[in-house]
């Protein structure tokens, strides 16, 4: 199989991972759960193809479509494949996941206008929830959980306590450079807490291969990094982008993505002017910014 062919992974009995690699823009994680008779399924896919492979990989385990589509957060490569699964299923998120879905609605075909996504029809959460909300398939409990401003303002994150397993949707990357611009930067360090306290042994993020707890450590030093990064600018009177260009990746070099600082500095320094975490940034400023970062290329959507 190329490497970068996506794969479907047996968590235990009842959970399988759907990764795509590398993990890149647009190449988001899925999941799903089922007692061989319901099935509930995390996130969908950023094209109408790639939400068909997924379904067909869900297909090819042996498990019934979903009657419940469990959306992370409103971001359209989490959420673009919803219609895939409709009218069969539900489609489940936070209350503001709801409303985010609604305002942006074909947002990435702004952002990648070059890229064939296929029949997108903007599917948005019909049940929402504001704090906790537990889904049961089967015997197996699935507990969804609003971590507060974080990766955007509308993040779930999805915990099997039975078996030990978490879907962070975009609150981890891993191997891949963080993403605050539309949440909180100080909110992701807050939800990292949230995380840890569920004692899953078992870590699923929304990007990249997957991996345990020692991710959110991981996750935790970069950000900080960003807001050492940001005051120290900040301080000195620079743009986002000219902290971002004198900056010294060191351990985080290997990252992908790395013009995602720049993006992160915008919303670090939004929160140092006392701006309400998930206030609006100018999404022209920051993806000029992180093209910029980028050797004056726009970033590319791999999927």
């Amino acid at each position: 199989m190329p490497a970068t062919d996506p794969y479907t992974v047996r968590l235990a009995p009842h959970v399988h991972a759907y990764v795509q690699p590398d993990g890149g823009w647009c190449l988001n994680n899925a999941g799903f759960v089922s007692d061989g008779e319901s099935t509930l399924l995390v996130d969908t896919a950023a094209t109408e193809r790639r939400a068909h492979a997924l379904r067909a990989a869900l297909l090819e385990t042996g498990v019934p479509l979903p009657r419940t589509v469990v959306n992370t957060h409103h971001h359209g490569d989490h959420t673009y494949g919803n219609s895939v699964f409709l009218p069969e299923a539900t489609v489940v998120g936070h209350d503001t996941c709801r409303t985010e879905v609604l305002a942006v609605g074909h947002q990435l075909h702004l952002m990648w206008p070059q890229n064939d996504f296929g029949d997108i029809t903007i599917t948005a959460p019909t049940l929402t929830y504001s704090e906790r909300l537990t889904v049961h398939v089967g015997g197996t409990e699935v507990w969804l959980i609003h971590p507060g401003v974080a990766h955007t303002t509308g993040d779930s994150v999805v915990h099997l306590p039975e078996h030990g397993i978490v879907f962070t949707g975009d609150l981890v990357f891993q191997g891949a450079t963080p993403f605050v611009p539309m949440g909180s930067l100080s909110g992701s360090l807050h939800a990292l807490d949230l995380l840890r306290s569920l004692d899953a042994s078992t870590v699923v993020p929304g990007h990249g291969p997957i991996t345990d707890p020692s991710a959110y450590d991981a996750t935790e030093r970069y950000l900080r990094y960003v807001a050492e990064l940001a005051e120290a600018g900040h301080t000195k009177g620079l743009t986002p982008l000219e902290t971002a260009k004198q900056a010294d990746l060191g351990e985080f070099a290997e990252l992908r993505e790395s013009e995602r600082l720049v993006a992160n500095l915008h919303r670090a320094y939004a929160e140092l002017d006392g701006l309400p975490p998930g206030s609006p940034l100018d999404p022209v400023a920051v993806f000029t910014d992180m093209a910029v970062m980028n050797g004056g290329l726009p970033v590319a959507c791999h999927a």
